[in-house]
C-alpha cells in the first residue's frame, strides 16, 4: 500500500491550473485534428508519392474533390480516433485507479477479448457492420459480468483477483477467436484479420451514431468520480476514512470503463496501448490527480490516436497500415522505455 501511495499522492491543484491544462491539451488535440485533415496525397512526375497540404479554402467549396476528402472521408475518420482515443485512456485512468496498478489498461481485464471474440463470431456468421458492432458491445458486457462476478469478494473487488480472472479470461478469448478464425471460410479470413488488428478505414457517421453518446456518457461519470478516485488510489480504508464508498465506486468505475472499451472496440476494433501509454505519461507531467488527468488523458488520447491514424495512412505510401499496428509498434518501445526508467529511479513503485 504504501508503495501505491507515493505514486497516487496528488499534488495541490487550483482552478486556474486545471483550467490551464484542459485548456492547453484540447487546443493540441484541435490542431493535431485540423492538420493531419488536410494533409493528401499527390504523385510527382517521377511517379514518386508525397505528402501535400490542399487548400483549406477548397474544402468548404461543395462539389470539390477536397470537399469530399474532408467531410466524407477524413472527418468521420478523425471524429472515430478523438472519441475511440478519448475513451481508451479515459477507461485506462479508471482502471489504473480502481486495481491500484500503474501497469493496469483497458485490455488487462479481458474485455477487449471478450468483444474481439463476440466479433469474430458474428463475422463467422456473415454478420453486417452494425451487427458486428452490437456483437462486439455485447461480448464486453459479458466479458465484464464475468470478471465482476468472479473478482467479487464481498462489497469489494481485490485488485490481484480481478487481474487473475482478466487474464484468464483474455487467454480463453483469445483461443476462442483463433478457433473461429481457423474453421472460417476463407473469404472471411481477411476480414477477420482486418478486424482484429484495429483499424479506422471503414468508420462512417454511422459508426459515430451508435457508439459515440456510449463514449460520451462513460467519460462524463468517470469525470464526475475524479475525486473519489483520488481516495480510492490510495486504498479502500484511506477511501473509507474520508467518506468514499470503495465498493461502490469500483463498481461503477468498473462498469463505465468496461462500457468505454466496449463502445471503442465497436468502432474501431481492437487498439492497444493507448489506455496505457496516455495515462502513464500524462501523471508525470500533471500529476496522479484524477481530477485533471482523467481530462488530460481523454483530450491527450484523441490526439494520440489522431496521430498514429494519419502514421498508419502515410507511412507505407501507396497503401496503408491498421492503426492497431501503429500503436503496438510505437506504445511498445515507448512504455519500455518510461518503465525502465521508473523502476531505475524507483519512481513508479514508490521507492524506499
Amino acid at each position: 500500500m504504501s508503495e501505491f501511495l507515493a505514486w497516487t499522492r496528488p499534488r495541490r491543484l487550483t482552478a486556474g491550473r486545471l483550467a490551464l491544462i484542459v485548456i492547453l491539451c484540447a487546443l493540441a488535440t484541435a490542431l493535431i485534428a485540423i492538420v493531419t485533415s488536410l494533409i493528401t496525397i499527390d504523385r510527382s512526375a517521377d511517379e514518386r508519392w508525397h505528402l501535400a497540404i490542399f487548400d483549406p479554402r477548397d474544402a468548404f467549396r461543395s462539389g470539390t474533390i477536397e470537399y469530399d476528402m474532408l467531410w466524407v472521408a477524413r472527418m468521420p475518420r478523425i471524429l472515430a480516433a478523438v472519441i475511440v482515443g478519448a475513451g481508451l485512456a479515459g477507461a485506462g485512468v479508471s482502471f489504473q485507479a480502481v486495481l491500484r496498478n500503474p501497469l493496469a489498461e483497458p485490455f488487462t481485464l479481458g474485455i477487449s477479448s471478450g468483444a474481439a471474440l463476440a466479433a469474430v463470431i458474428a463475422i463467422h456468421f456473415g454478420a453486417g457492420g452494425g451487427a458486428i458492432d452490437l456483437a462486439a458491445v455485447a461480448g464486453a458486457a459479458l466479458s465484464v459480468l464475468f470478471v465482476w462476478r468472479l473478482g467479487r469478494v464481498g462489497a469489494s473487488l481485490p485488485p490481484a483477483t480481478l487481474l487473475l480472472a482478466g487474464v484468464t479470461l483474455a487467454m480463453f478469448c483469445a483461443a476462442g477467436s483463433m478457433l473461429v478464425q481457423y474453421t472460417s471460410d476463407f473469404r472471411d479470413v481477411p476480414i477477420i484479420l482486418h478486424w482484429m488488428m484495429g483499424s479506422l478505414d471503414d468508420v462512417g457517421y454511422g459508426d459515430l451514431e451508435l457508439a459515440g453518446p456510449a463514449i460520451a456518457v462513460g467519460l462524463v461519470v468517470l469525470l464526475a468520480l475524479a475525486r473519489d478516485l483520488n481516495a480510492l488510489a490510495a486504498g479502500d480504508e484511506a477511501a473509507a476514512s474520508v467518506g468514499v464508498a470503495a465498493g461502490r465506486v469500483q463498481t461503477i468505475a468498473f462498469a463505465t470503463s468496461s462500457l468505454l472499451v466496449g463502445a471503442a472496440i465497436a468502432i474501431a476494433g481492437p487498439i492497444g496501448f493507448v489506455g496505457l501509454i496516455v495515462p502513464h505519461a500524462l501523471r508525470a507531467v500533471v500529476g496522479p490527480d484524477h481530477r485533471v488527468l482523467l481530462p488530460a488523458s481523454m483530450l491527450c488520447g484523441g490526439a494520440m490516436l489522431v496521430v498514429c491514424d494519419a502514421v498508419a495512412r502515410y507511412a507505407v505510401l501507396p497503401d496503408h497500415l491498421a492503426v492497431g499496428i501503429i500503436t503496438a509498434l510505437l506504445g511498445g518501445p515507448f512504455f519500455l522505455f518510461i518503465l525502465t526508467r521508473a523502476k531505475r529511479s524507483a519512481a513508479l513503485w514508490g521507492g524506499p
